[in-house]
């Protein structure tokens, strides 16, 4: 399984998802209705399965799930993962062996991987969460892992994380249509977008300066009843 890792930036860290983290899930859900293009946990019930899955991932190696915090409230805000992430087992020898790849230490570094499944509550979209956010996960697999790879992908329908996902310079690499079935139940086409290891420098200036362009507009920041309500990030569940 991958190792599991905390994420540090400026504005946001990213915790691998735990319970302890059940109590700001709900509140940061809270704020979102029931339907959506990305599922989000509500209720305590709903949030302590979220999590519970998203460890059984982990631990599958298909997974690595995080907590977004603001550090400024020290809230969780929402969520996001790392996910399908692909074991190419390289470099290719002949004859072909089928002895399986000697586990590494550290854990198991992907080859390829998918940033998704990732939801803010309505307070801190489209500002600078999902841009640190993103830059710290892209940063960890293409510096840290060596990834050739990141992949996103959104519904075809989803036009404001199609346009976030568009902005960071990701590619896009076309639309499957009739791809699956969304949350809402109807059969869903799905636009899929890259981020090369060749491409990697150009699309971190490229987030680097629209940080920096945000962070000279002023935040207002979470009401105080919201950040009371988010608080309980650091006390454990019973």
């Amino acid at each position: 399984m991958p190792a599991p890792v905390i994420l540090h930036g400026r504005i946001v860290r990213l915790e691998p998802l735990a319970p302890h983290h059940v109590p700001g899930l709900v509140a940061a859900a809270a704020a979102l209705g029931p339907a959506g293009f990305t599922i989000v946990p509500h209720g305590e019930q709903e949030a302590r399965t979220y999590v519970f899955q998203a460890e059984a991932a982990q631990l599958a190696g298909t997974v690595l799930a995080f907590a977004i915090v603001t550090l400024d409230e020290e809230c969780v805000v929402g969520a996001t993962r790392f996910t399908r992430l692909d074991y190419w087992q390289g470099p290719l020898s002949w004859p072909l062996s089928a002895e399986p790849v000697t586990a590494l230490p550290g854990g198991a570094i992907p080859d390829a991987v998918e940033i998704g499944n990732t939801w803010l509550m309505p307070a801190v979209r489209g500002g600078l969460v999902n841009l640190e956010s993103k830059l710290l996960m892209l940063t960890h697999a293409f510096d840290g892992w060596g990834v050739r790879r990141v992949s996103l992908r959104a519904d075809a329908r989803n036009l404001r994380s199609r346009t976030a996902i568009e902005r960071l310079g990701a590619v896009s690499d076309g639309v499957r249509r009739a791809h699956s079935r969304g949350l809402d139940g109807a059969v869903r086409d799905t636009a899929f977008y890259s981020i090369l290891h060749d491409e990697w420098s150009g699309v971190r200036l490229r987030i680097i300066e629209q940080l920096a362009a945000r962070a000279a507009v002023p935040r207002a920041p979470l009401i105080p009843a919201t950040a009371e309500a988010l608080r309980p990030l650091a006390s454990p569940i019973g």
